[in-house]
């Protein structure tokens, strides 16, 4: 009996190509550089979800409707993550700025 050899396809319906999976393409930001991007919306984590160029980039202490400029401090596969640099930021510093007088006037006052 002879049996017939079968060509290899690579097996359970695998393409020829012996790729480590999907590519992803070039990412359109780079480590440390800054961006002025607007928040679109929050995650389920509480960061602000920004998009450059269809990234998706996390920034924590942003809110949906803020314009701010961010450093990218890491890149995924899918997505990166960014701190604030201007922006939200300088108006929460305004605001403890006024509380800090404010606390400074009371004591003024209490002292005399």
């Amino acid at each position: 009996m002879e049996y017939e050899r079968r060509e290899r396809r690579g097996g359970y319906g695998r393409r020829e190509s012996r790729g480590f999976g999907p590519r992803f393409p070039p990412k359109p930001v780079e480590m440390g550089k800054e961006y002025d991007v607007e928040i679109q919306e929050t995650s389920r984590r509480g960061e602000g979800i920004a998009r450059i160029k269809g990234l998706v980039c996390f920034v924590p202490n942003a809110k949906p409707g803020e314009h701010v400029k961010i450093r990218i401090t890491r890149i995924s596969r899918r997505f990166c993550e960014a701190e604030l640099v201007s922006g939200a930021e300088a108006k929460a510093e305004g605001g403890a700025e006024a509380t800090e007088t404010s606390e400074e006037s009371e004591t003024e006052t209490e002292t005399e």
